[in-house]
């Protein structure tokens, strides 16, 4: 452990450090970002977003690419290096991809002791080789608040990408990780949270979408993404807009972390999740008999969240199978609706 606290020299870490959803949709329509014309290779990008760019260099091989970093929300530096990892690795997994390899991002204050540098360094080549690839160089600056990530190259087939966009009505929802890291985070920093709790979260955090990824490929599942920062329910108005539909989630079936429900009632949020809110914004139908916890819980910012997947019914059993052999928990949270108005929405009932 260093001779300080990680978290001591930030005051908000992982994905809810994310700028908010709706300053990010505002600020690339600004940059007439949207509006921008790809190239035919270019599979994805902004227009419409997606969890990685993707760019055809034939017809059997796509290379996917993306980048991801924040200041850390835990003190030990491995471990802050191994959550930083399997974060940024999650966005080539959540497009169905395998990771080549990785570069490391780094922001660190110059007093910052070389031990604690080589611990987040080992953390991550640690992650980025378990998940398949190569930490294979980056790049540092100077900055009073610490902050590391990966950006990640990737591959896939072009036509077996999974897509934030393709959902259709009578899918099933299926969610691969528990949600409350956020709540937890802050929780503990409050000191609402057990450190028991947190351990749980962390031991989440850690561990990779690679699993639960190549079950949705080798399925056949072609609509997925991985839950961060913008929360389920943000990220599931994300699909939806991008399917013209409504994803309806099931209340009492939305896996909560140890601990996660009991912070929130304690009435934790982070200001992630303010901005979560304004980004779903009257895009939500809410149940009478939601309880707010569980609406605080679905707005949560996750850290390495897991994978949310729209499963068409002949798969649904298939899918689970191949899950449960493959060692990954996961639940059904929902189901897709048709939207009458084709904007796309989400609701929680």
């Amino acid at each position: 452990m260093p001779p300080f606290r990680l978290t001591e020299l930030t005051d908000c870490g992982g994905c809810a450090a994310k700028l908010g959803a709706d300053l990010l949709a505002d600020a690339l329509t600004g940059l007439g970002a949207e509006a921008a014309e790809a190239p035919d290779a270019l599979i994805a990008g902004l227009h419409p977003p997606d969890d990685a760019a993707a760019y055809r260099v034939s017809d059997d091989l796509a290379i996917i690419g993306t980048l991801d970093f924040f200041p850390p929300l835990v003190d030990d530096p491995r471990t802050f290096g191994e959550i930083a990892a399997a974060n940024a690795l999650s966005d080539v997994f959540a497009m169905g991809g395998r990771v080549l390899f990785a570069l490391s991002i780094a922001a660190f204050p110059e007093e910052l002791p070389r031990d604690v540098l080589a611990a987040i360094f080992a953390g991550a080549s640690a992650k980025v080789r378990e998940g398949g690839g190569t930490l294979a160089g980056g790049h540092t600056i100077r900055d009073p608040e610490p902050k590391y990530g990966l950006a990640v190259i990737g591959a896939a087939h072009p036509d077996r990408l999974l897509r934030k966009g393709g959902a259709q009505p009578g899918d099933s929802l299926v969610l691969t990780k528990r949600l409350g890291t956020g709540l937890l985070v802050s929780g503990h920093r409050q000191g609402k949270a057990h450190d028991g709790d947190l351990q749980t979260a962390i031991d989440g955090m850690r561990r990779l979408n690679r699993a639960a990824g190549d079950v949705l490929v080798g399925t056949g599942v072609r609509a997925a993404t991985d839950v961060t920062g913008f929360g389920l329910l943000g990220h599931g108005l994300e699909m939806a807009r991008a399917s013209g539909t409504l994803f309806s989630f099931e209340a009492a079936a939305l896996p909560a972390l140890p601990g996660a429900l009991e912070v929130a009632s304690a009435g934790v949020e982070t200001g992630g999740a303010a901005h979560n809110r304004r980004f779903v914004g009257e895009s939500l139908e809410t149940g009478q008999d939601v309880a707010r916890e569980i609406v605080t819980l679905a707005f949560d910012p996750q850290t390495s969240g897991g994978l949310l997947a729209a499963v068409p019914p002949d798969l649904v059993r298939t899918v689970t199978d191949r899950l449960d052999a493959a060692d990954v928990e996961h639940w059904w949270v929902g189901q897709v609706d048709p939207d009458p108005t084709a904007a796309g929405g989400v609701a929680l009932r």
